[in-house]
């Protein structure tokens, strides 16, 4: 009997753990109108995740940007965080560049449309 309550309690701890995980929200975008061959800088704002782990990486066709950027971990009163990570860029015609954010288990590139 004590064996059943322990783990029903288990079970009980690990839902309400995963009904506070959060997706982040995440948005890709340079600072200046995007113009191939013009200096820029590459932003990624992570919104709204919980828990906080997480790990976002700047990419140049699948290779990670050196020299980036990172604000310090944030909240709100909710306990949902956001970071910002930058990095010095200059677009190239025919290159990719997204942003890899890495929450828990999960792991998404979101790229960046120069709008050119």
């Amino acid at each position: 009997m004590m064996l059943a309550w322990c783990l029903a309690a288990l079970v009980a701890v690990s839902f309400a753990a995963d009904s506070k995980h959060t997706s982040p929200k995440v948005q890709v975008y340079s600072h200046n109108p995007g113009e191939y061959g013009k200096d820029n800088t590459l932003i990624c704002h992570v919104t709204g995740f919980h828990p906080p782990d997480i790990t976002i990486q700047v990419m140049k066709n699948g290779v990670e940007l050196p020299n980036a950027q990172q604000t310090d971990l944030a909240f709100k009163q909710d306990w949902h965080f956001h970071l910002t990570k930058t990095v010095a860029f200059k677009p190239v015609a025919g290159e990719k560049y997204t942003c890899k954010v890495t929450h828990g288990n999960t792991v998404k590139d979101y790229a960046w449309e120069p709008n050119m």
